[in-house]
């Protein structure tokens, strides 16, 4: 091997920003190649056997501690090879700050030769305190003032090829002290490669991804397009069974700035309904009174429904419709853990009761609706649909032009024949479980952790067996107008949701783009809260911007790991105005080159970004596997539904998925009577999900108040359906 293609060998502990460390050593050492491997996945005399093949070594940083075998496993024998051995080693370590930004001082020697000012990204809660006149020589620190004093940020051993930083070089918001520390570091060394080496650590990272190309034909998607500016998107979904609590019903509805289409799923008890439990070796699918199991095989569920969605490819629909056709639905949150590893350790709801785990329909005829110019697109993706694209387009027509000549909406009547009972967390028992959660950040088990509980809703329907979930969900929508709101009626989950946050969309292939906006922090609008104070208190505040840029450097973790280099922050803690909120945003972009992605791989980037984000950065924590960990100890259900995501993957190869927050949802299988969580079918309940991002910096009076204020607009909605 020459000069000129280094590998670099990097040992990830688990960690949530191992695939940003990568993208900036391979920033830093042009046409370098990378290999990426678990602390746990090699033995010492494996690893001391293929050292000698790599030019240097990575070391990442992670969760735990350096005290606990576990934690580390392989890295602490690092220093113990044979001289023989030894390459040179680079470790990022860890920081006493929880995503927050300090100076960094050196000497402007060695490993920050001409470096200028730094300030640099430090997380988690350890620091290392040396020995006087030891093997280890200090180059850099902070001032953390009466807190910690001076702490070390950079350090080299006297004797061994040995450095490190105790800060986050590859964070988004780290200037200085990152690209340049790396370049000044790499030492080239030429070494043999061999095929047994390859054996072990697997192909350079990032991988070309490549799929055998499909034989499948494609479908052509018929569009007709009427300009109904004055045709609510209820009015539409009343026209298509909306009303009817026994059919499926599926909604995407941009209800608010800064959202613009809306998606109605034409569907029937014909259409074909998938679903899925962590755990089962089948999805399960129906289509009218057919029900049969799909098996497995030796796939994971996301393959098996690549494989569903590739003879589904559609072509021909208008370049400017988000939405053709495809499935839409919700993905759960445990689904995510899956993908993770990570079994959930709640089994107290009975499968018989449980809410699949990944619930969607297949949706072959669709009315999507542009709300800023009023146009409204019919779509069917099946052969010879005439008759019921012009059937639709007549029915839409004659209720716009009969619009004006309806008398006004009466009052809408009482839902519940009493006041719903609202069954909040224990407060004590919740700020108790914020202490426990700040105590795992302070042993450096996490550097955020987004703790959640759930509240539940008795009501008495005045509507027996059931009352009707899209009436609550008009009021829902009056109530707390959002960008990403839903209804999703796929028995036996029906979901609500006023939802603020797009978690992640991609554009159809050729030159397909994914992008992520997570939200953290919010302020709800009054008099006096003004943009400069919304931005004050927002993006003014350590707390809040620390949060932002945990899961931003998460999520930039997540995009590198599917699409290799090309991720970037176009938007970091800005404030932006919704309809009742001022929320800060930011916005991370992704792509892999389109010269290293056949057609077929392009088509399902996107889903597979999906699948390595899930569950979503924002309602978990970092790093993300052992946050969610610690959450389940910290929570007393699985949170189902809630903090998943819900949205559509089209056809035509794109998506758009919305963070469930602010929603509610039940359980309410008609095959068994209706709702069942209690025996009374006169009674039925219903979940919301609320809670906070846990740092150091948190106070547990206001987590508890934050948490409750999250929850107002579901229960204003229930309290006014209210007799």
């Amino acid at each position: 091997m020459s000069l000129s293609s280094p590998r670099i060998l990097l040992i990830d502990s688990y960690d949530s920003f191992t695939y940003n460390l990568a993208a900036l050593c391979l920033k830093a050492i042009p046409n370098t190649h990378i290999h990426i491997i678990k602390n746990d996945q090699l033995s010492i005399q494996q690893l001391t056997s293929i050292l000698p093949h790599f030019s240097f070594v990575v070391v990442g940083p992670g969760p735990g501690s350096p005290e606990v075998p576990e934690d580390i496993g392989v890295i602490s024998q690092l220093w113990k090879v044979p001289e023989h051995s030894l390459v040179p080693v680079f470790g990022v370590c860890l920081g006493c700050r929880h995503g927050q930004i300090s100076q960094i001082h050196h000497n402007g020697a060695g490993l920050f030769k001409g470096v200028g000012e730094t300030h640099a990204v430090r997380y988690h809660s350890l620091h290392v305190v040396l020995k006087d006149n030891g093997d280890i020589e200090p180059l850099a620190w902070a001032d953390d003032g009466t807190e910690n004093g001076r702490v070390v940020m950079a350090i080299k051993h006297r004797n061994r090829p040995f450095w490190a930083v105790q800060y986050h070089p590859e964070s988004t918001r780290t200037s200085e002290g990152g690209l340049q520390v790396l370049q000044n570091f790499w030492r080239a060394t030429s070494q043999p490669w061999s095929n047994g080496t390859h054996s072990l650590v697997g192909p350079s990272w990032p991988q070309s991804t490549s799929m055998k190309p499909s034989q499948y034909d494609v479908t052509s998607v018929m569009t007709s397009v009427l300009h109904l500016p004055n045709l609510p998107v209820a009015d539409m979904c009343e026209l298509l069974g909306a009303k009817d609590e026994s059919l499926p019903f599926v909604l995407l509805e941009s209800a608010a700035q800064p959202g613009r289409f809306s998606i109605i799923g034409c569907v029937d008890h014909d259409s074909l309904k998938l679903s899925y439990t962590v755990g089962d070796d089948q999805v399960r699918l129906s289509r009218g009174a057919k029900h049969w199991p799909e098996p497995l095989g030796h796939d994971d569920v996301w393959s098996w429904l690549t494989a569903f969605m590739l003879p589904r490819k559609a072509i021909g629909g208008l370049s400017n419709v988000p939405f053709w056709g495809g499935l839409v639905g919700y993905l759960g949150y445990e689904l995510g853990l899956e993908t993770l590893q990570v079994l959930p350790i709640h089994r107290k709801v009975v499968l018989q009761t449980r809410h699949p785990d990944l619930n969607m329909v297949f949706v072959e005829r669709s009315i999507v609706v542009d709300s800023h110019f009023g146009d409204v697109y019919i779509q069917t993706l099946k052969s010879n649909d005439n008759q019921w694209m012009e059937e639709t387009a007549r029915r839409l027509t004659l209720a716009s032009t009969s619009l004006s000549a309806t008398p006004p909406h009466e009052p809408p009547c009482a839902l519940f024949s009493q006041p719903p009972v609202i069954h909040l967390p224990h407060e004590l028992v919740y700020k108790s479980r914020i202490a426990k959660a700040k105590e795992y950040l302070f042993s450096g088990e996490s550097y955020e952790l987004c703790l959640t509980a759930h509240t539940r809703i008795t009501v008495h329907p005045r509507r027996i067996p059931t009352s009707s979930s899209w009436e609550l969900y008009k009021r829902l929508h009056r109530c707390n107008p959002a960008p990403y709101s839903g209804f999703l009626r796929l028995h036996p989950s029906i979901l609500l949701s006023s939802s603020p946050e797009r978690f992640l969309s991609f554009t159809r292939p050729p030159n397909s783009r994914c992008q992520l906006r997570p939200i953290k922090g919010t302020i709800r609008k009054a008099p006096g809260i003004t943009r400069e104070v919304a931005e004050q208190l927002l993006a003014g505040s350590k707390k809040e911007v620390a949060e932002n840029l945990m899961i931003v450097d998460l999520i930039r973790h997540d995009l590198h790991s599917v699409v290799g280099e090309r991720v970037s922050v176009k938007q970091f803690c800005r404030v932006e105005e919704y309809e009742t909120v001022w929320q800060m945003v930011s916005v991370i972009e992704g792509a892999a080159p389109a010269s290293s992605l056949d057609v077929d791989s392009q088509d399902v980037l996107g889903w597979e970004v999906l699948k390595r984000s899930l569950p979503p950065g924002s309602m978990t924590g970092a790093p993300k596997k052992r946050s969610v960990e610690i959450l389940q100890t910290l929570e007393d259900n699985n949170r189902s539904i809630y903090s998943g995501v819900f949205g559509y993957l089209d056809a035509g190869g794109g998506g758009d998925w919305s963070v469930v927050i602010r929603s509610c949802f039940k359980y309410d299988d008609l095959s068994r009577g209706g709702a069942v969580d209690f025996p009374d079918p006169k009674v039925e309940t219903w979940t919301v999900g609320a809670g906070g991002a846990i740092t150091a910096l948190s106070d547990p009076d206001a987590e508890w108040d934050e948490m409750i204020a999250k929850l107002q607009s579901v229960l204003r909605t229930f309290e006014a359906a209210a007799g």
